[in-house]
């Protein structure tokens, strides 16, 4: 469940910090997201499907550590991020 070139673009450019910015943490944790969502989307539909299952999880855990960090360098970020994300409370 790869993301398209053209929405991969599409989410940097949204979530970049700078004009240059292609991996901070924002981005990244903003593409898990969308990967997350398309892949909670198939597998509401395939059930036993627990390799993606297992792939879902995996992804959760490496968003979970990075909004983690994100939250210990700079609070501020981290709410906007997560408000705009639309995840968490």
């Amino acid at each position: 469940m790869a993301l398209l070139q053209e929405r991969k673009q599409e989410i940097i450019s949204d979530f970049q910090i700078h004009e240059t910015d292609t991996g901070s943490v924002d981005v990244q944790i903003a593409m898990l997201t969308d990967r997350i969502s398309k892949l909670s989307q198939h597998l509401q539909q395939n059930k036993k499907d627990f390799a993606s299952r297992r792939g879902l999880m995996k992804m959760i855990g490496h968003r979970k550590r990075l909004l983690a960090y994100l939250m210990k360098q700079d609070a501020e970020r981290y709410q906007a991020l997560i408000k705009r994300l639309g995840i968490r409370r």
